[in-house]
């Protein structure tokens, strides 16, 4: 809120006891008449002092989520003839005349079903509360309208604060904004379960479902409702039995479906309705049932629709799915940062998991060791902690690898040293064009490869695993991690060693 915020009424504040109550004979209704009137001249006296007339409609609302009195709702929501593009024109950010703002204060004095916050920036704001309470904020202190508000018979007071206020349901959580890495995600997801559906949220309790297949994603995107909320859900099941069977004996329940034409309905529902509604499934050739509780049936991902200028400004928050807890960690890892994490499993084709909080990384096995080993566990095991160095953050396909190797000491260096230096090792695998040998004690010493080239008939024919070889090392490739060695016959000139460390 701007920093002058009023609260206007129309009860007077001498008929309130010591709790602040209000003690007197006025209605909690709108009398949708000269009082009403009264409020909507009181706000556009506040507009006209403070130079406003646009208004920016802030986090909508649709049937059922806010009452603030008794009447019932009716058909539109009071919404009806204020959005010639149809109910998608009541969406976060949509600018509206004065005029248009006044009528949706009258739509929510009246309790038709529709709230919004309506705002112009830091400037000015209205906010409809409980019971007929108005929260005006203005940049400006606006003694005309003050003075106006009174004549017109309501009463103004000054407060700290609307508590109607923006408030986030989780300060700490991280919005997710439907990007270029979401919507190649999308398109990822899509290639890979064929088709998904697309649950378009551009007002609490109002959403439109999409079918998304390779053919239909950017369609559908260029016609979203702008600051819409969007969640991935699976394909619906084209066995409508199955769906129907998934329903809860009670509850809370959207039944989502596509009819012969390609028709996509849902509606929200409880069991006092499902014998209506699988009815209507009768025809349909796709169906799916999501649970309303907090928690239950999560989508894929979700994410919001940032401004066309890629400005997330929406105040939208998601409930977040395990993706969506994925992505917002990934955000905090850059390429080159050390992380700690508990090895979780080593699988069959090699790459370990590491669990680096919450989050499933992984390390191939070429950046588990600058050593030779036989198998992952000979370097990690399951339960181990380990500290390692993230190589990427890939935001699309949600991985990130990891190398345990970047933070040991590269000892290849040292071993380029060792160019010319004779030593005995033992043979640890014969090959059809030489054998290697190892030439450091060491189980996971390096091993060099003498070419069948340098070894002479004798050797050629008996040398075997296990067998010990005098050996020269002849060059190191520090760019192919690859040593050359020759054979050094028995009684040869050269300083010989046992292989070291």
């Amino acid at each position: 809120m701007p920093p002058f915020v009023y609260r206007i009424t129309k009860y007077d504040p001498a008929d309130r006891d010591e709790r602040g109550h209000y003690t007197g004979a006025e209605d909690t209704v709108s009398d949708h008449g000269p009082v009403e009137e009264a409020y909507l001249a009181a706000i556009a006296a506040f507009a006209e002092a403070a130079g406003i007339d646009r208004l920016e409609i802030r986090e909508p609302q649709i049937g059922g989520f806010v009452h603030f009195g008794l009447e019932p709702q009716v058909d539109g929501y009071g919404l009806t003839g204020l959005f010639p593009a149809g109910p998608a024109g009541f969406h976060d950010g949509a600018l509206v005349p004065i005029g248009v703002g006044l009528e949706l204060v009258r739509a929510m004095l009246r309790d038709n079903g529709a709230w919004c916050r309506l705002e112009a920036g830091g400037a000015f704001a209205v906010h409809v509360g409980w019971d007929q309470y108005l929260y005006i904020g203005s940049k400006l202190p606006c003694e005309p309208a003050l003075a106006r508000t009174r004549t017109l018979g309501l009463f103004p007071e000054r407060v700290d604060a609307s508590p109607y206020d923006f408030a986030p349901d989780d300060p700490a959580y991280v919005q997710r904004p439907a990007d270029a890495d979401f919507w190649a995600r999308l398109h990822w997801t899509v290639s890979a379960h064929r088709a998904v559906f697309l649950e378009e949220v551009f007002a609490v309790n109002a959403s439109q479902w999409h079918r998304l297949t390779r053919d239909t994603i950017e369609t559908v995107r260029s016609k979203l409702a702008p600051r819409s909320q969007l969640a991935v859900w699976p394909d619906l099941l084209t066995d409508v039995d199955t769906a129907v069977a998934a329903l809860p004996h009670e509850g809370l329940v959207e039944i989502v479906w596509e009819d012969e034409d390609g028709q996509i309905t849902s509606t929200v529902v409880d069991e006092t309705q499902f014998e209506a509604v699988t009815s209507q499934l009768a025809t349909a050739r796709a169906a799916g049932v999501v649970s309303m509780y907090a928690g239950e049936d999560l989508p894929l991902f979700t994410a919001v629709l940032p401004d066309s200028d890629g400005v997330l400004r929406a105040r939208w928050q998601t409930e977040p799915t395990p993706s969506d807890r994925d992505w917002a960690f990934l955000k905090t890892l850059r390429r080159g940062q050390l992380v700690t994490g508990t090895v979780t499993s080593i699988a069959s084709f090699g790459v370990t998991f590491v669990d680096i909080g919450g989050f499933t990384a992984m390390i191939n096995i070429p950046e588990l060791s600058w050593r030779p080993f036989n198998h992952p566990s000979d370097v990690v095991n399951v339960g181990q902690e380990v500290t390692a160095e993230v190589l990427d953050v890939d935001m699309v396909w949600e991985r990130v690898p990891l190398s345990l190797r970047a933070v040991q000491e590269d000892p290849w260096p040292q071993v380029a040293q060792r160019i010319g230096e004779v030593v005995i090792g033992p043979v640890t695998k014969i090959v059809p064009f030489g054998v290697f040998v190892r030439i450091e004690d060491r189980e996971d010493g390096f091993q060099g490869l003498v070419h069948t080239s340098e070894l002479d008939e004798s050797s050629r024919d008996v040398a075997e695993v296990g067998d010990a070889l005098t050996v020269k090392i002849i060059d190191v490739d520090l760019a192919r991690r690859r040593i050359a060695l020759s054979h050094v016959q028995a009684g040869s000139s050269g300083t010989q060693s046992q292989p070291r460390d």
